[in-house]
């Protein structure tokens, strides 16, 4: 399997780290709308912010989350993303509380200088989520950006190497990732995150860019990790990782086309095409 000669797709990526007060969302979008604002005067095209960052992420209790989630689109907070991003002509991802009828997800949305593009609802829900959340029911789309093809997942989804698979095989070459990364197990001897490993790993394995938006700050009881990345298609750093109790927002320049030819390892092997469907189940 070979991928196309592709000319040059270059663009400036950001993530963005910050600290979401829960159930402040007027303080939540303004901290997005500066710091969206400052990531694009450094010349980002595409802005990625962490899961849920409009509302927080400790619900107490579904009657709460009834009070924060909106329609996507159709809410205030998507209404301002689609119009920040028509104003500012960026691309935007960011993580929002998604109600449809009686019904919560844990959703990401996409916005551009077109305004709303889509949405994808996390398939994966982590520990309390399944108190309140269903899971996703959109899969796994892939939104042509004119640039590029653009796929989305949400932290959990990136303990789950299906998710990066299938998205590459449906022709994403770049991954937005808005997360809530919380201390895994284990991680207090260790230098690296585990989230950051899995990340690192599963841009190698499909030859994807990946950007992971996390947040830092201690809500209700539970510390966030920070530690937000960007990584290239050969699995590793771009930038990042960022600290992990800082505002920062992170920039890299990539090139969209460099991701399917990163994929042909020699002459022989392909990541996508050695694959073994005859076996795999």
């Amino acid at each position: 399997m070979t991928d196309p000669v592709l000319t040059s797709r270059k663009l400036t990526v950001a993530a963005i780290q910050f600290e979401p007060r829960i159930g402040d969302r007027a303080f939540n979008l303004a901290a997005i709308d500066r710091m969206v604002r400052r990531a694009v005067s450094e010349g980002a095209d595409l802005v990625v912010l962490p899961e849920l960052a409009d509302t927080g992420y400790v619900f107490q209790n579904t009657t709460e989350l009834s009070t924060l989630a909106e329609a996507v689109p159709g809410g205030p907070s998507a209404a301002f993303l689609s119009s920040l991003s028509r104003d500012l002509v960026v691309h935007i991802v960011c993580g929002l509380a998604e109600r449809d009828g009686d019904i919560f997800y844990n959703s990401a949305i996409l916005t551009g200088p077109e305004g709303y593009l889509g949405k994808y609802r996390k398939l994966h829900l982590w520990n309390e989520e399944n108190r309140y959340f269903a899971p996703g029911n959109l899969g796994l789309p892939v939104f042509d950006v004119g640039i590029g093809k653009v796929g989305i997942a949400i932290c959990y989804d990136g303990w789950f190497p299906e998710v990066f698979r299938q998205l590459a095989l449906n022709g994403a070459e770049l991954i937005c990732v808005p997360t809530n990364w919380v201390p895994m197990p284990g991680s207090e001897s260790h230098t690296d995150t585990m989230s950051n490993i899995l990340t690192k790993a599963a841009a190698h394995s499909n030859g994807v860019h990946i950007v992971c938006a996390d947040r830092i700050g201690t809500e209700r009881g539970q510390p966030f990790i920070g530690r937000s990345l960007i990584v290239g298609p050969e699995g590793w750093p771009l930038v990042g990782p960022a600290s992990a109790d800082r505002e920062e927002i992170l920039l890299a320049q990539i090139d969209l086309s460099s991701a399917p030819r990163s994929r042909a390892l020699n002459s022989f092997n392909h990541l996508l095409g050695d694959r073994r469907t005859d076996v795999y189940r």
